[in-house]
């Protein structure tokens, strides 16, 4: 295929670890037998770090598991070889490779709440770890399980090992599974998205982390992540990958400033975190056209928007102004560990004021408990503020409505959720799904309903004939177009997007910002932009408000806040975004 270069051998010298030569692996389905990787090679030095990208589907998850020897029951190695230190994986017996891949082959998965078995302790689960593949028992195996924990960075780490996986954030889960993925001190490490569902700081610090502990014990990395500005500025080389077939492959760099496929081109085009070095480098220059090339929000000129100081009242209702929010706090009662123990008290939300400009996007960013998502759930309505208020279109969002305000609270403000899966009701068509709206608030006849569904499924660009379907027989970004058209269904005015793009590939993601932007231009929406990455907020978000421990700690115009933040916490989060600092090429 054009584009497609050498295997990986150039840049590190000596014999691979891990040698993967014309692999071919098929599935069986109930409609026969689908061939999902053709031909792939490539090659992993010791010390060596091979990113292989590409969006859902392409083939990087089922490279990997094959490597592992995880394929699915109903998937084999049909074709080509699998060297591990010269000897072939895929001739392997089943016992063989379960040693191996647990004293020479470690795993980071991408979802640590459901690769962590919920009812054991975190410290007992890499106990096991370390004596299932000999490498210590006993008091021994415990002492070793404080010292991992530490090295993957989890403060307290005796105390850590006590608690169980719901008791950690997200990013104490992954360190947690980094730690199991080097209990056996491995030779290769197979990290498959493993900081994809986390918050941008977050993830450089587990990143860092990991590169630093792998880097000092001279381990061999082959990392799946679908964000080439990830995987340029933390691998030596990078795979990228398309419908089951690598497409290109070479050092990093030079696969970012020059790529040789579209696919590539496309990917690079597509990278949230590389549309946002593109728009800083077009400032730099004063190049004002490229720049916008990459914006998705309209530009709001000098003066556009009042935004309120964070801690002090929001700004008077402007006839421009769809939503007010003014000094919002909100406590939750915390139970105490006791049986007669009173709780305590945590602020989750602490004095938040800004507004919302009718037919703009104003983005809440910040890490993890933040604070922000409560916020969207308290403008939804879903949550009464303890303290302060909000208003949409001048009327107080709080409770006190009566059943027709209420309604037509609902049908003029709609969210769309991050996880379509979860948002979608599994046993309704699509149809179903996207008419329900309609039909709850008795919207129409039913030949009414019907041709507004259908005029929906066009505006999100999906074709009518997925109306029959059921959520599961959906990509993940179709399920968010029609999260996206069941949220439209009712002409909604504002519409909050809680970490609406946060789960999808990022060629879907792009695509996805794209149709938001479009709908809005096309139909005067106002957005609530809910995320806690940076890279996309650049793209879409006209004002953003930077959350930190439940405050608004900064908020400015985007151009403001990106170019010139104003406190640390904000450089910290803009320093934490993938590829910053990188050398960009062509990208189309």
């Amino acid at each position: 295929m054009s584009g497609v270069t050498g295997t990986t051998g150039g840049l590190f010298g000596g014999e691979p670890l891990l040698s993967v030569q014309d692999l071919e692996v098929t599935f069986r389905t109930d409609a026969g037998s689908s061939r999902a990787l053709r031909g792939v090679s490539l090659d992993v030095h010791p010390g060596e770090t091979v990113a292989v990208v590409g969006e859902s589907g392409s083939g990087k998850s089922t490279t990997a598991a094959a490597v592992l020897g995880l394929l699915a029951t109903n998937g084999k190695v049909t074709g080509g070889r699998i060297l591990f230190a010269g000897e072939d994986v895929v001739t392997m017996s089943a016992s063989d490779m379960a040693r191996l891949r647990g004293a020479q082959m470690g795993l980071v998965p991408q979802d640590p709440m459901s690769n962590l078995n919920p009812v054991r302790r975190v410290g007992a689960q890499i106990v096991e770890a370390l004596e299932d593949n000999g490498v210590a028992k006993g008091a021994a195996a415990q002492a070793r399980t404080v010292e991992l924990l530490e090295e993957a960075g989890l403060p307290d780490a005796a105390r850590r090992a006590q608690q169980y996986p719901h008791e950690f954030s997200g990013g104490m889960r992954q360190r947690a599974l980094i730690a199991m993925g080097l209990a056996a001190r491995p030779r290769l490490l197979v990290a498959d998205e493993p900081t994809s569902a986390l918050d941008v700081t977050v993830q450089r610090t587990i990143l860092d982390g990991l590169t630093s502990l792998t880097s000092r014990l001279g381990v061999a990395v082959l990392l799946i992540t679908h964000d080439l500005g990830l995987a340029a500025e933390r691998a030596d080389t990078v795979v990228v990958m398309y419908r089951g077939e690598i497409v290109e492959q070479g050092p990093a760099r030079r696969i970012l400033q020059d790529p040789q496929h579209e696919y590539t081109r496309r990917l690079i085009a597509a990278a949230p975190s590389l549309a946002s070095r593109r728009i800083a480098l077009a400032k730099e220059s004063g190049d004002a056209d490229a720049a916008a090339d990459d914006l998705l929000a309209p530009s709001l000129g000098e003066g556009a928007v009042a935004v309120s100081t964070p801690g002090a009242p929001g700004a008077p209702a402007e006839p421009d102004t769809i939503v007010e929010v003014e000094h919002v706090s909100k406590v939750f009662r915390l139970r105490g560990r006791g049986l007669f123990s009173r709780g305590t008290d945590f602020t989750a939300v602490d004095d938040v004021s800004f507004t919302v400009p009718r037919g703009r996007t104003v983005a809440l960013v910040g890490e993890s408990g933040s604070g922000k998502s409560t916020v969207a759930r308290m403008m939804l309505g879903l949550l009464e503020p303890t303290s302060g208020t909000i208003r949409f279109d001048g009327t107080d969002v709080g409770t006190g409505r009566d059943r027709a305000a209420e309604v037509a609270f609902r049908r003029r403000v709609q969210p769309i959720f991050q996880d379509p899966y979860a948002s979608l009701d599994p046993l309704f068509t699509i149809y179903r799904t996207i008419e329900e709206p309609l039909r709850a608030h008795r919207a129409g006849t039913a030949a009414e309903r019907r041709e507004r569904v259908h005029r929906l499924m066009e505006d999100v660009a999906l074709p009518t004939q997925l109306l029959r379907r059921y959520p599961g027989e959906l990509s993940g970004g179709q399920r968010q177009r029609v999260a996206i058209a069941r949220a439209l269904a009712l002409d909604p005015e504002l519409v909050v997007c809680d970490e609406a793009v946060s789960a999808l590939d990022v060629v879907v993601q792009a695509q996805i910002l794209h149709l938001l932007a479009d709908l809005q231009q096309r139909l005067g929406l106002s957005y609530l932009f809910i995320s806690h990455d940076l890279a996309v907020v650049r793209q879409i978000a006209d004002v953003v408000c930077v959350m930190e421990q439940g405050r608004i700690v900064e908020q400015g115009t985007a151009d403001e806040v990106f170019d010139a933040p104003q406190t640390a916490y904000t450089r910290t989060l803009l320093e934490a975004i993938p590829g910053r600092t990188l050398e960009l090429g062509r990208a189309g």
